[in-house]
């Protein structure tokens, strides 16, 4: 590809990976029921069975995974973003800060209707490293992707209670946030949902999302999807494809021994050992996403799969449609402010819901797109995007 010549083609197996990642979203969503922890108090001995096979598989395959997905393929955005810029002689950079600035408030739509669990807006805060480092070398960004994903704020943590066992972990009260949020959701009036959720529904997730070592992990996303994308690694050529085949060896051999050490230090009460525990359960997960994309693209090049991904790539391309639609659409479903199911819903219902969802969402982007470029949200942030161009 020459970069001085030729704008950056759509790749399509990135909006199907993408269309993947947000159906994956919403099925966990749904399970969790958008953070709203309902649920039957007595359910039928074989359907809690079924409930728990169904919880424990979706949430294996993919929580945890399909946001990191969804944010690793942020990243590429950019740089194709930046790219096609670059081409035309200009600079992105300050472009899509304004891009964050607007995002900012797709992610205060999202979290109006989501309590405590928008990832937007993490995104616009962590998003800020692209700008940083657009221009630097690959093997600069390498190396700060690298140390993201190391977890240097639960290693410092690990080492400053080695050294001063007096010494105490920033208490960021996210469990008193969580539970205000959810006694106001439980009081229906719908009002005070929207308000709670917009501020103290984002700061509990922000700081969740600190608390979880998702914070770091995102900004580390963000940077190898910008490599991926500078490489054009997601071109279906027989280099790219070998390279895909390392990874999945890679990572579905680093997978096991990091979901083991997770499993044995999850639940310690042990400060120390609790920062250890986030940190082996940040990159069971990592090793475990990287299982997924590069099986997904695997599958995509090598199989009649690409053939019949068309849906899964429209459901892709509007994925930030999609993505703040199920909450909404959740919130009518589950909360008192709409249908209240959630006290009726167990895993395998909710499941069920989430797939219904899915399917509804889908014939709604073949209908949009059969007449439009991009879905609704897409088309107004990039008009917002370009406005004084």
């Amino acid at each position: 590809m020459n970069d001085r010549l030729e704008k950056s083609p759509r790749i399509e197996v990135v909006d199907a990976l993408r269309g993947f990642a947000v159906m994956a979203i919403l099925l966990v969503h749904n399970l969790e029921h958008f953070i709203f922890p309902i649920y039957p108090l007595e359910p039928a001995a074989w359907l809690a069975t079924l409930d728990k096979i169904v919880f424990d598989t979706t949430f294996f395959l993919f929580a945890g995974k399909a946001y990191a997905i969804f944010a690793l393929l942020f990243g590429f955005t950019f740089y194709i973003q930046s790219y096609n810029q670059k081409i035309k002689g200009k600079d992105f950079g300050y472009r899509f800060l304004w891009r964050l600035l607007l995002l900012a408030g797709f992610a205060t739509l999202n979290a109006a209707f989501f309590p405590a669990g928008d990832v937007l807006m993490l995104f616009v805060v962590v998003g800020v490293i692209l700008f940083l480092t657009r221009h630097w070398s690959d093997g600069w960004v390498m190396a700060l992707a690298v140390v993201c994903l190391m977890q240097p704020i639960e290693l410092y943590h690990f080492i400053a209670l080695k050294v001063n066992p007096q010494y105490m972990l920033p208490d960021l009260n996210v469990g008193a946030m969580y539970e205000e949020v959810a006694q106001v959701t439980k009081s229906g009036d719908f009002w005070d949902f929207i308000l709670c959720n917009i501020g103290l529904g984002q700061k509990a997730s922000f700081l969740w999302a600190v608390n979880a070592g998702r914070m770091m992990q995102t900004g580390g996303l963000f940077l190898l999807g910008f490599l991926l994308g500078r490489r054009h690694l997601f071109l279906g050529t027989p280099e790219n494809i070998r390279f895909w085949k390392r990874i999945l060896v890679i990572a579905a051999i680093a997978f096991i021994p990091l979901y083991i050490l997770g499993i044995h230090y999850a639940g310690t009460e042990d400060a120390a050992l609790s920062q250890v525990a986030v940190i082996f359960d940040m990159w069971h997960k990592l090793a475990f996403t990287f299982v997924l994309i590069s099986g997904f693209v695997l599958i995509y090049y090598g199989t009649a799969f690409r053939n019949n991904a068309g849906l899964l790539r429209l459901y892709g391309k509007m994925s930030l449609t999609n993505y703040i639609s199920q909450s909404i659409i959740g919130a009518l479903i589950y909360f008192p402010i709409g249908l209240y199911l959630a006290p009726y819903c167990g895993y395998t219902v909710s499941l069920l819901i989430g797939i219904a969802v899915f399917i509804l969402q889908l014939i709604f982007c073949r209908y949009w797109l059969s007449s439009h470029k991009q879905g609704p949200l897409e088309a107004i942030w990039h008009r917002l995007t370009w406005i004084n161009s």
